[in-house]
């Protein structure tokens, strides 16, 4: 377990207007410092942020107060979910920075996970906070979030700097607009690279699986052409219906009843898909109680076979009296197969995905038992991030994400964890458990979160 910083005392006034980048800070100290040889899975460049979280207005509830939370909590917890301890569990890992007023008893919980994250202390500064509420008291499928306190969003300095073997994740996810998402990939794929090659690793150098979150605020028709540009970088994009109603100028449901748009949804992937159609990538698109919809475009598989070169015989130059045609052509024809064909490169095709996932928790059952969809979204992702690294297939990535957030909606905060190894149980229930029984509700077959 990390130790506990410094009890915070009183607090102090934030260094920058709420929402607005801090100023320049020094860190105190931070733990958990992770080995060079520890294998990672999963990382995420999302926000730890304490929450206040606002009710429907159809509740009765008062507001829950001091909640561990943001979109890089949620989604490591999604990818822990999948990690049991002591092993898998390390193979994940998240930036948490610690302001003066730091609540230790959040930092015993996040410690209790056992993962690979790494607190970061600053007492010139306050731990980022956030409201998580509705504007539009009549109005319940609008969720609003704003910060409360100045927020420091990370970058892959702070990767390289914190624990540079960080950068050899096999997935990470990012929360962000789409040309800051550009940014990204692009500082992080050169720093991964530059940490190879400086290790002399460079044969061992892959691309990870890039999964982006756009962040809701950009999510307008003004930034439609920058997320397309986007989409070519990253290997998942993932917004909510929501989010990608808001790039196409819609709101995602159907306007006489409410209900989420599930035809907008499909139109609006395929728009996306055609903006790119040289181009392979995935949308998964967050549903709420419709489930997850994928849509992939077909073509070539991102990866796949190299090309090889082929030694022509003949002169170079052009052709003259004396090039030998014969041997020319011979050096064009396949070795096996039948005669007469010319060779061509094998290219691995994908033929594409266009498929509803549901959500695990639905129907009346659901109703019982969801109790606050805080964080649901991103745990989705860092269940579905996982499962990619660990080398699944899309379909049944979509599924581990909706087994993560299963637990994440349960409760306000986040699940409770009991056991360790492969009988820890989260709200007393094992994953395992809950992903084999949806493999085979969705006809996927027996899940393994190994």
């Amino acid at each position: 377990m990390a130790p506990l910083p410094p009890d915070p005392g009183p607090a102090e006034e934030p260094n920058a207007a709420p929402g607005g980048e801090a100023e320049e800070e020094v860190v105190v100290e931070t733990w958990n410092e992770i080995p060079l040889d520890q294998e990672v899975d999963f990382v995420t460049l999302g926000m730890f942020i304490i929450d206040e979280i606002h009710h429907p207005p159809s509740s009765s509830l008062p507001p829950s107060l001091g909640i561990p939370g943001g979109a890089g909590t949620y989604s490591a917890l999604g990818a822990r979910l999948f990690s049991p301890s002591p092993t898998l569990s390390k193979t994940v890992s998240m930036i948490v920075d610690c302001g003066s007023d730091f609540p230790s008893v959040v930092m015993s919980h996040l410690s209790s996970w056992e993962t690979s994250a790494i607190f970061r202390y600053c007492p010139s500064r306050l731990t980022t906070r956030g409201w998580n509420g509705y504007d539009d008291p009549l109005d319940s499928s609008h969720r609003s979030f704003r910060y409360l306190t100045p927020k420091r969003r990370l970058t892959t300095d702070d990767l390289s700097d914190l624990s540079p073997v960080l950068l050899t994740t096999k997935s990470i996810h990012l929360i962000c607009s789409p040309l800051r998402c550009q940014e990204l990939v692009t500082s992080f794929l050169s720093a991964r690279k530059k940490y190879y090659f400086d290790l002399g690793r460079e044969d061992d150098y892959t691309r990870p699986v890039i999964i982006w979150e756009p962040v809701p605020d950009l999510c307008t028709p003004e930034e439609l052409l920058n997320c397309t540009n986007t989409l070519p970088l990253v290997d998942i994009c993932s917004p909510n219906h929501t989010e990608l109603a808001g790039f196409l100028g819609s709101t995602g449901v159907t306007p006489t009843t409410g209900e989420i748009d599930t035809v907008a949804v499909e139109r609006g992937c395929e728009q996306l898909l055609a903006s790119m159609p040289l181009q392979s990538y995935t949308l998964v698109v967050r549903a709420g109680e419709k489930g997850a919809y994928i849509a992939r475009n077909g073509g070539r598989k991102r990866g796949g076979n190299k090309r090889q070169k082929k030694k022509l015989v003949g002169h170079r130059g052009g052709l003259t009296a004396e090039t030998d045609m014969e041997a020319l052509f011979a050096g064009l024809m396949m070795e096996e197969g039948e005669e007469g064909v010319v060779a061509r490169e094998e290219i691995e095709v994908d033929e594409g995905v266009e498929r509803w996932l549901p959500a695990f928790w639905t129907g009346k059952e659901g109703e019982g038992t969801v109790k606050d969809p805080t964080g649901g979204g991103n745990t989705f992702l860092g269940g579905l991030g996982v499962a990619l690294a660990r080398g699944k297939g899309i379909e049944e990535a979509v599924v581990w994400g909706a087994v993560a957030a299963s637990f994440a909606i349960e409760q306000v905060g986040m699940p409770d964890l009991q056991g360790g190894g492969e009988e820890e149980t989260w709200n007393g229930g094992r994953v395992r458990d809950r992903l084999q029984m949806f493999m085979e509700r969705v006809g996927l077959g027996e899940g393994n979160e190994k």
